[in-house]
């Protein structure tokens, strides 16, 4: 079961930060083997929806509930797909120097125990890729900042 946490310090606001990660509809433009969003329904504080990916040839559609509280956490519960479970946790809180401490946090595990093995061989590369599209979209979205940007203060994969 791949777990992920990490705490980032970034040179964006937390509404900034919280906006880029509730836009779940754009996700296909940036985050890598995206393929398709399809958004069920949409709340200031509540959104469901069907998140297809793909890699070398494989297609998985997952469908989840992501729960919004502007501008501090997004968090996303698993409702159905190929694996057994899934939650993911982001959190936003300012640095006290106008940037933004983000705490990160994924645990999952696949139906399948290939998946599994595969996906543990590969999780942390990409986790990396990830986590790297959004801090890109950021910059794209909202420049380079003003503060400098810190690597992961706490890094942790199990």
């Amino acid at each position: 079961m791949p777990h992920h946490k990490e705490t980032r310090r970034l040179p964006y606001s937390p509404e900034q930060m919280f906006a880029l990660v509730a836009d779940v509809q754009s996700y296909q433009k940036f985050l890598p083997w995206v393929t398709a969003i399809r958004v069920r329904s949409n709340s200031p504080t509540e959104m469901v929806a069907d998140m297809i990916v793909g890699f070398k040839g494989l297609r998985e559609s997952f469908t989840s509930r992501v729960h919004k509280e502007e501008p501090t956490r997004v968090h996303v519960d698993y409702l159905d797909g190929p694996l057994k479970h899934l939650s993911n946790d982001w959190r936003f809180r300012p640095d006290g120097e106008g940037g933004v401490l983000v705490d990160f946090e994924v645990d999952f595990a696949f139906k399948n125990k290939l998946f599994e093995m595969l996906a543990g061989q590969m999780f942390d590369k990409a986790l990396r890729k990830m986590i790297g599209a959004f801090e890109a979209r950021a910059e794209e979205l909202y420049g380079l900042g003003s503060v400098p940007a810190l690597s992961p203060s706490q890094s942790t994969i199990s």
